[in-house]
């Protein structure tokens, strides 16, 4: 006899509730709402109950991230953030969304400073011609969208260029490192730390790394890439105490009308 499958409507809303319960207890841990040592709260969403099966899986996800331990007869128990794994994209979006958002855009920001410089220089020396003609195109779409430089399309051209670049070094670890640099170009887009028009030196740069790296000029790409990342993490840095500045007359505003 085969056994019953779940209709597709129940199968969605465990979907749902899946995401829904990874988001709030990851959230939670991060931020430091759950603290290290405590375990993991009753599963309840606004008053919905989700199946023991989808509290197990969001727990393996969870452990996986080094999020949490699970033990028998304890339950799933939050771990100190030295255990976390800390370049998972769901983990710094996490992070980004909490209360460590600037430092946590900070720290990205010295990972891009000692990696992306050295994998234009080695890419100057391993890339081939497919890698080097997506990242001119890249480049090129990033200057065709420049005015829009918080909108998907910059975003998308972006993303592609360092993401390239990574894989073009012929270094397997920096390639591996491309989700973590996509997760810091989308976050700061989706948290509104992006200027609405590009840095024209900056535009301008990108296409010269390209370039460089064709002509096999590996000193000049690392001098170039690292000029990229320096006024990536200004910028950064400037809109995070705007939105900081932002935040505090906002909140002075409310007391005094309070």
């Amino acid at each position: 006899m085969e056994s019953a499958s779940k209709p597709d409507d129940e199968t969605a809303t465990e979907g749902t509730l899946h995401d829904r319960l990874l988001d709030r207890w990851g959230a939670a841990i991060v931020d430091g709402t759950i603290a290290p040592g405590d375990r993991l709260p009753a599963p309840d969403l606004d008053s919905q109950r989700p199946s023991r099966t989808v509290t197990r899986e969001v727990t393996r996800v969870l452990e996986s991230m080094g999020l949490v331990t699970v033990k028998r007869k304890v339950g799933a128990t939050v771990n100190p953030c030295r255990l976390w794994n800390i370049y998972d994209p769901q983990v710094i979006e996490w992070r980004l969304r909490g209360p460590d958002r600037g430092r946590a855009l900070h720290e990205l920001s010295e990972l891009r400073a000692c990696v992306e410089p050295m994998a234009a220089q080695l890419a100057a020396g391993h890339a081939d011609q497919d890698q080097w003609a997506r990242l001119t195109r890249a480049a090129i779409d990033m200057v065709a969208n420049a005015d829009r430089a918080d909108g998907p399309d910059y975003l998308r051209a972006d993303e592609t260029f360092h993401r390239t670049l990574l894989e073009a070094s012929g270094n397997a670890m920096f390639s591996a490192l491309g989700d973590v640099i996509a997760s810091v170009l989308s976050g700061r887009t989706r948290h509104e730390l992006m200027p609405r028009k590009a840095d024209e030196k900056a535009l301008r740069l990108h296409g010269d790394v390209a370039a460089l790296i064709r002509r096999g000029d590996a000193e000049g790409a690392r001098h170039a890439m690292e000029w990229i990342v320096d006024e990536s993490d200004r910028a950064v840095e400037q809109m995070t105490r705007k939105d900081s500045e932002d935040s505090a007359r906002a909140a002075d505003k409310e007391s005094s009308e309070s």
